[in-house]
């Protein structure tokens, strides 16, 4: 049987690149723990079905040293103050596959003669925080009277993607890389990024990661696009940032959601907390560890305080039952963005883009399946 001769070292790194162990991976591979000390080697078939296992091209095993590989964005992420320097493939891949699609919707933008968004870049750094959330707020129409006519927050926050869609933010949300449900996304590793352009701007968010946290999330990358800067961050509500960017866009996405002078005249802090934040977060529309974090902003919560009750918030919010994914046809234009979606159905109906490259982008293979999508979505 021919076997490929492979680096211990390249195997090893491709296994750790994709946060596997030895034990999880030798069911599949008895003899793993063998190639990465070099006293065997795979064969070709075998070596192929490690290459996918950790999601590593299998060029990468005929290199003299493992590659270092880095995000292709500015990567504001931390962990204890220290920058995560190794990005898993599911992160590149997920950065990676948004690129190709925002220079896909680049050149379609520019074909059908869309006007650059001015919104893109038209702050920085020493704009006024409130003055910031306050026209970002209205160009999305994002307004505390717009959010009040939505039921609950979790719908809210479905309108504030679509708003952002509509204003020409590609909106993207998944929790898995493509449309591999086996690849699943790591809300440890990162949140969401921004990509900037003027034609395409695009937004991530990392769909693993909990509701309440995607609001956030969302209004912290749409600060980014307002600034002009890529990025890509794992901020929470109670991250506190030490790159002056992320701090910016931290104060500028609370702002957003809930104007600090609005949440002063709102709250009642003679009321009980809990029943309060509830109250709140119905009003504002937003979830209640927003809620939480503006309340301490106002000075109604000291920061050991904040931390005990939004610790309690969140573990009662991640036990609640999780929503089933819904209908493909509903969560497929939520991955991709509804924008780019039926952009990318229309060019491919009018013979300007190949079905099998939309397919591509899109992540499946069926033309009925195109054809359905769409229905849905109106174009055909």
């Amino acid at each position: 049987m021919d076997r490929v001769m492979v680096k211990p070292e390249l195997l090893r790194w491709a296994r750790e690149r994709a946060r596997r162990s030895i034990v999880s991976l030798s069911k599949r591979f008895p003899k793993l723990e063998l190639w990465e000390q070099g006293e065997m080697s795979p064969t070709l078939k075998q070596l192929e079905g490690f290459a996918k296992a950790t999601s590593t091209p299998v060029g990468f095993f005929f290199l003299q040293e493992p590659p270092v590989e880095s995000v292709p964005i500015p990567d504001f992420r931390t962990v204890a103050d220290d920058r995560v320097l190794h990005p898993s493939p599911d992160l590149l891949d997920t950065v990676y596959n948004c690129q190709q699609r925002q220079e896909w919707y680049h050149d379609f933008a520019r074909s059908v003669g869309e006007e650059p968004r001015e919104f893109v870049g038209s702050v920085n750094l020493t704009n006024e925080i409130e003055a910031t959330a306050s026209s970002m707020r209205h160009a999305l129409g994002f307004d505390i009277a717009e959010r009040c006519r939505t039921p609950t927050w979790t719908d809210a926050l479905r309108r504030f993607i679509e708003h952002a869609d509509m204003l020409g933010v590609l909106v993207m949300v998944s929790g898995v890389v493509g449309s591999n449900n086996r690849r699943k996304l790591d809300p440890q590793e990162f949140r969401g990024f921004a990509l900037v352009d003027d034609l395409a701007p695009l937004v991530f968010i990392n769909g693993a990661d909990s509701k309440a946290a995607q609001m956030f999330t969302l209004a912290h990358e749409l600060a980014h696009v307002w600034l002009g800067e890529s990025a890509l961050s794992d901020v929470s509500l109670l991250s506190a940032p030490s790159h002056d960017v992320e701090v910016w866009c931290n104060q500028v996405a609370a702002e957003l959601l809930v104007p600090l002078d609005a949440l002063k005249d709102e709250y009642q802090s003679e009321l009980d907390l809990n029943a309060e934040v509830n109250r709140l977060a119905r009003y504002f529309k937003v979830s209640t560890l927003v809620i939480l974090r503006r309340i301490h902003d106002a000075g109604g919560l000291t920061q050991e305080e904040l931390w005990r009750a939004y610790s309690e918030e969140l573990e009662r919010i991640m036990a609640l039952p999780k929503q089933s994914g819904g209908s493909f046809y509903l969560t497929l234009p939520a991955r991709v963005s509804k924008r780019f979606a039926r952009a990318l159905v229309i060019s491919t109906l009018e013979g300007h883009t190949l079905h099998r490259d939309a397919f591509r982008m899109l992540g499946f293979s069926k033309l009925a399946t195109f054809t359905e999508l769409g229905h849905r979505l109106g174009v055909l």
